[in-house]
Parts: C-alpha cells; sequence; structure tokens
C-alpha cells in the first residue's frame, strides 16, 4: 500500500497541489488498482486540469468498481457533459439520484444539461428537487431564474434570481440573468446597473459584459456596446455569441477592419450551425439565400411556445368576413408603420374585419394616433406575457395573423410559435425567411422572391403582381424647400446622396462612391449623419482612398416631412449591397428623387429593384457594381438624361402601381382571400402569385 494514505493525498488536493496529488494518487493505485475513491479522485484532479476524457476513463472505472457510488456518478455525468456525451451524463446523474435521491447537486446537474437541451419543464422540476433539499443552493436558484424566464415567466424568474442575489449579493451568474429580465422589461438604466455590478462580482464573467454590450446598444451607447462585446470575447474565446452583435456594431460605426475577414467569419458560423445567430445581422452579411435559411431555422428551433398552452382551429367555412389580425412591435413613429399606415386604412371593411397586436411602446406620435384609429380594434399586448397574448388573439378567432416583426427589434416570435391562427404571413419587417414551421406564407413580389427561390425559404412564397412594398400616399412633404447652403451643401456640382442606416455601407460599395467622386469634379455624397464618430470614420475613409474629406456632407436628423423636402436638393440617390435602401428607396422615390440600385441575390438585396420595376424606372436596375458605377458616372455627366428621368418620375409617380395604395389593398386582400381558401378547403399552404 502507499506510504500516503488518502486524506493526506487530499490535503494537497484540497491546497490546490494538483500535480502532487495526482502523482500520489496514481502511486496508491499502483498498489490497489481498484480502490474506487481513489479512482474517483484521481478522475477529479483530470477533470480540473481540463483532461475530460481521462476524468470519465478514470471516475468510470470508480462506478465499476463501486456502483452505488453515487458522487462518483455524478462527477462522471460532468465528465461526459464536457465530452459533449450529454445522453450518456444525464444517464449518470439519474444514477446518482437513484443511489442517492436526496442528492442535492446530482439534482441541480440533471437540470443544467435538460436545461441546455430546451427541455425546460423537466429542468424546472430538478432546479426545484434540488432546492427542496437545500434551499440556499443559490445556483440552483439562479439557473431556476434563467429557466423560468426562457419559460415567459419573467415575475417568478425575477423572484428566484432576487432571492439568489439576497443569500449571495456578488453571485455574478444571478445578478447577469437578472438583467437580462430587466433589459427585456426595457428597463435599461436599472439592466446596465445589475450588469456593472456582475461584473464587478466576477470581472471575468464574459457573458455579462456580453449581455452589458446588448442593453448599451438598446440606448445607443454604440462604442460602449462594442467594448463590453471585446472584452466578452478577449475573456473567453471559446465564447462566440459576442461576434456577430460586435461584427454588426462594427458595421453600424463604419468600422473596417478585418470587414472582409469578419464577414466571412459570420457566413462560415451560420454554416457550421455551431450557434444561433440573430438573423437580421445575418442578412446584412455576404451569405446567399440558402444560408439566410440556414440560420434562420436554426433561429427559429430556439423559438418554443409559451409552456403550458396548447391552441386549435375549429374547422371554418370560407364566406364572411375574414379575420386578419396585425401582430407589431412597431406600430409607431417607425418605418414599417409609415410604409403599411394607408394599407390598414384601405381594407374593405365588407369582406374584412381589421385588428392591431401591439407589442410595442405607444411613442405618442401623431403617427400612433392615426394607426390607433385606422383599424377596427386596436389591442396593446404590451402588458401580458407570450401566452395570455396567443390566447387573446385565438379567442378572437383571428383567421390570418401577419407578423410585421420577424426578427428585428422587440419581436416576440414565441406568440406566433403558440399557433394563434389558423394562418400565418411573414410581411414587410423582415426581408428574408423566418425558417419557422408557424409562418405558413412570405409575401413577396416576383423581383424579390422569384420562383425560383422557393426553396430558400420556409414559407410559401406569395407573389404579388407589383411591388410587395406597401406606400403611403399620405407621407407629407414640407412646402418649404431648403436651399443647398441650408443643407450644408455647395451651392453647384453634382450631389450624390445615401439616406441609408449606415450598417448597410460596406467598403466594396463605398470604393465605387469615392471613384465617383474623383471623377465627377465639384461632386460630392450627401449621408445621413448617425454620430461625429461615425462622420469622422468616413471622412478618413475618404482620405484613404485619396477623396478631400470636406466632400463627405452630413444631413442631422429631421422630421420625416422636412426629411422628404430636402431630397429635392440631391440629383441622385446611390442604393447599398448586400442590403438596399426599403423604406428609404421608397421615400426618395415618393419625393422626386431617382434611385440607382444594383440588384443582389437575396430578398434584401432585391427591394430597391423592385420599387424601382414598380415606379416605371428599370432602367435604374444594373446587375453588378460595375454596371452601377458606370450608370451612375453616365447619369452624372449627362444632366438632360437625369432630368429625363426625373421628370418621368413625377410625372407618373400618383399613376405608378408603386403608389396606387387602392390597387395594391386590393391586391393583398385577394392574397389573403386565397390563403383563406385554402384553409377552409384542408390544403395545404401552396405558393401563388396574384
Amino acid at each position: 500500500m502507499s506510504a500516503a494514505t488518502i486524506d493526506e493525498i487530499l490535503t494537497q488536493h484540497r491546497a490546490g497541489k494538483l500535480a502532487d496529488a495526482e502523482r500520489m494518487y496514481l502511486a496508491f493505485l499502483a498498489a490497489e488498482p481498484d480502490h474506487a475513491v481513489a479512482l474517483h479522485l484521481a478522475g477529479i484532479v483530470a477533470y480540473q486540469t481540463g483532461r475530460h476524457a481521462l476524468a470519465a476513463e478514470r471516475i468510470g472505472r470508480a462506478v465499476a468498481v463501486k456502483p452505488d457510488f453515487a458522487e462518483a456518478h455524478s462527477n462522471l455525468g460532468n465528465a461526459l457533459k464536457e465530452l459533449g456525451r450529454i445522453a450518456e451524463a444525464m444517464d449518470s446523474y439519474r444514477r446518482a439520484l437513484a443511489v442517492k435521491p436526496d442528492f442535492p447537486e446530482a439534482s441541480f446537474n440533471l437540470g443544467s444539461v435538460l436545461h441546455e437541451l430546451g427541455r425546460l419543464d423537466e429542468a424546472v422540476a430538478a432546479y426545484g428537487k434540488a432546492l427542496e433539499l437545500r434551499p440556499d443552493y443559490v445556483d440552483a436558484l439562479s439557473n431556476l431564474g434563467l429557466a423560468l424566464k426562457e419559460q415567459d415567466k419573467p415575475d417568478e424568474a425575477a423572484a428566484m434570481l432576487r432571492r439568489a442575489i439576497g443569500l449571495r449579493p456578488n453571485h455574478a451568474e444571478a445578478l447577469s440573468n437578472l438583467g437580462l429580465i430587466l433589459k427585456d422589461r426595457g428597463a435599461m438604466t436599472e439592466a446596465i446597473a445589475v450588469f456593472r455590478q456582475a461584473i464587478a462580482a466576477n470581472p471575468g464573467h464574459a457573458r455579462a459584459h456580453a449581455n452589458l454590450g446588448l442593453a448599451l446598444e438598446e440606448i445607443g451607447e454604440i462604442e460602449a456596446a462594442v467594448v463590453a462585446h471585446q472584452r466578452a470575447l478577449t475573456l473567453d474565446p471559446a465564447f462566440l455569441e459576442p461576434l456577430p452583435n460586435l461584427v454588426h456594431l462594427w458595421r453600424k460605426l463604419c468600422h473596417w477592419d478585418d470587414f472582409a475577414t469578419n464577414d466571412a467569419k459570420l457566413v462560415d458560423l451560420v454554416r457550421r450551425q455551431t450557434f444561433r445567430i440573430p438573423p437580421f445581422i445575418i442578412l446584412s452579411t455576404g451569405a446567399t439565400a440558402a444560408d439566410q435559411l440556414i440560420g434562420a431555422r436554426q433561429w427559429a428551433e430556439g423559438v418554443k411556445p409559451p409552456p403550458g398552452i396548447s391552441l386549435s382551429h375549429r374547422p371554418r367555412r370560407a364566406g364572411g368576413r375574414i379575420h386578419v389580425g396585425y401582430l407589431s412591435v412597431d406600430l409607431r413613429n417607425h418605418p414599417v408603420a409609415l410604409l403599411a399606415a394607408e394599407l390598414f386604412e384601405r381594407h374593405d371593411r365588407d369582406r374584412f374585419r381589421v385588428t392591431a397586436y401591439s407589442c410595442g411602446e405607444d411613442d405618442g406620435s401623431a403617427l400612433r394616433r392615426r394607426l390607433e384609429g385606422a383599424f377596427d380594434r386596436f389591442v396593446d399586448l404590451c402588458p401580458v406575457d407570450d401566452a395570455t397574448a396567443a390566447r387573446r388573439i385565438h379567442d378572437d378567432e383571428v383567421d390570418i395573423l401577419v407578423d410585421l416583426t420577424g426578427y428585428t427589434t422587440g419581436t416576440r416570435t414565441a406568440i406566433l410559435a403558440a399557433r394563434p391562427a389558423p394562418v400565418q404571413v411573414n410581411y414587410l419587417g423582415f426581408p428574408g425567411t423566418m425558417g419557422a414551421d408557424f409562418i405558413d406564407y412570405v409575401i413577396g413580389d416576383e423581383i424579390v422572391t422569384p420562383a425560383d427561390q422557393q426553396l430558400n425559404f420556409a414559407e410559401r412564397l406569395v407573389r404579388l403582381p407589383h411591388s410587395y412594398q406597401a406606400n403611403d400616399t399620405k407621407r407629407p412633404i414640407a412646402p418649404s424647400r431648403p436651399s443647398r447652403s441650408e443643407c450644408g451643401l455647395p451651392e453647384h456640382g453634382f450631389v450624390f446622396c445615401c439616406f441609408n442606416n449606415t450598417f448597410k455601407i460596406t467598403p466594396m460599395v463605398f470604393d465605387v462612391w469615392m471613384r465617383l467622386l474623383d471623377q465627377v469634379p465639384g461632386s460630392v455624397l450627401w449621408l445621413l449623419r448617425a454620430n461625429d464618430g461615425v462622420a469622422d470614420r468616413l471622412r478618413s475613409e475618404a482620405a484613404r482612398r485619396g477623396v478631400d474629406p470636406a466632400r463627405l456632407v452630413f444631413a442631422p436628423r429631421r422630421d420625416l416631412a422636412d426629411h422628404l423636402a430636402r431630397h429635392d436638393r440631391a440629383d441622385l440617390f446611390l442604393d447599398t449591397l448586400p442590403y438596399n435602401a426599403h423604406t428609404t428607396a421608397s421615400d426618395s422615390l415618393w419625393a422626386g428623387l431617382p434611385v440607382l440600385t444594383c440588384r443582389g441575390e437575396t430578398f434584401a438585396g432585391r427591394v430597391a429593384a423592385s420599387l424601382l420595376n414598380a415606379v416605371g424606372l428599370p432602367e435604374l436596375i444594373t446587375a453588378s457594381l460595375a454596371e452601377y458605377e458606370a450608370l451612375a458616372l453616365a447619369l452624372a455627366r449627362d444632366p438632360a438624361r437625369l432630368e429625363a428621368l426625373r421628370r418621368r418620375l413625377r410625372t407618373n409617380r400618383d399613376a405608378a402601381p408603386l403608389f396606387d395604395s387602392a390597387a395594391f389593398t386590393r391586391d393583398l386582400e385577394t392574397a389573403y382571400s386565397r390563403m383563406w381558401q385554402a384553409w377552409c378547403d384542408g390544403r395545404p399552404p401552396e405558393a401563388f402569385a396574384v
């Protein structure tokens, strides 16, 4: 037998002298190879030093020698979990509990694995069992709080997390999870304070830094959000979840160092399906439509219906008014509402009953008041949870539920996952597939969603005859047009402009713009001001390309009427790629300013082409960036040609299909009627063109 006893070796182990302890355990085992306790402890040393396969082998031998060794079964589960052998890990935890039912750590470990697998009801039960056995089990309280949050039970979740924090005020995990609940409730100031408490308690808590970054982004503190996400990645390079958010924020800031490398990383992560990436971020990368479907499907897999809800729909006959519900977080002063307000007003009330289900704040705007009057009923779902919201829509007997948000900020997709309506539709808010089996149709047109793209959409394609995009012909243009000097523009010289969000501007497109400025003497590029940092960065990028930074002019934000009025001082709107101008393109066309676009390969990259086709200017759609650059240069050098286009746009604007709201509404209603008829006939959703 070894000269050292197990207790003597444990003293070294507990003192953190792992190498010495392991050497002594192995010496002990050389004399007694079937000593279960020594095998178990040697396995723990291997686990603590990251050698999980060796840990599983040693602890596995321990339980083979001593099958009623509960602690060893539990620790074997831990090693197997690290190796990705999840089913075996669960089996080990259950064996531990079979041997020792009053084993809180084993219940907690089982709950953690079930939690990772998304089996939330079982995870909650396991955490609850651990807490029955040990009411002050802080880690179980923290994880239970997170699981309850994921079950859409924020009040119960917050109570558990506050209880954990009460027991251990510096419990970083509980603080970080509580911060997420506060963030989701819109209590950003409090959430940020709690995330900072978590970081103070554990500066190395990567997820707390990442969560802080998400909250800072919500309040517009983009530079600080970047720092938080960078810190998370530095602390744990294997924790990749902050990377997509960081890359997107860099794009908002026009921080283009390693642009192509970062873009390729995100596309690679989508294809490898390493973890769920917000689908909206994927839209502005070089991802193909097939890639977007992969990313959306993976995201949709994590969207579960609220627990305890089971809704069904009784057979109905076609005939009578169709009840259409519009679900949106953006029924306020927002681009989606700016486009769709007149659509809601124009619905044929003899054939349709129309209800708004609002999940977003009342911003007190005139547009919000207009929207409240545009529907037969305007239902505020903000105060209720997803389960209550889904039941409300179901009990209202909505026939077709149209989601206007998709995977954009504030979405409550879990409502749709509960299937509150028999027919569910993706429209307007998210230019791509949602990848979900609970969405039946996506509304597009022959350009943004051509029939040959059906394989890249989980929904059935419904193609409207002109453009898919609704438009409001009541949007006002201020009667007083500002002068060029009032806009900060030169009195003479060609004005290229782009009022798109900055995340849509890529180095490749900016290269084209700078070459245009270089070839058109006296010209300027007029952009929307995001913040001083972005303006400085873009001016620096211009200088790097040999262009005088003063030739970039930045427009401050204005209300819509004044913003539309100043379009008159530009000569040509230059679109972006791979994510086009959407509302900004229709604003430009409504204001009489021609838009030049390059048609991309995805929905988000074809919207401007759809709009130009529907307004009667297809010659402004190009097929490559080289063609786009050549046409922009030709138009800048041929004022008569450009003026003819501008005159045609202004002459034909009100008669063009793009701005014929009455005809557009009838086309969309025809689509709704066909969807509803198919459901009433018991037919599955099928793609069709109106």
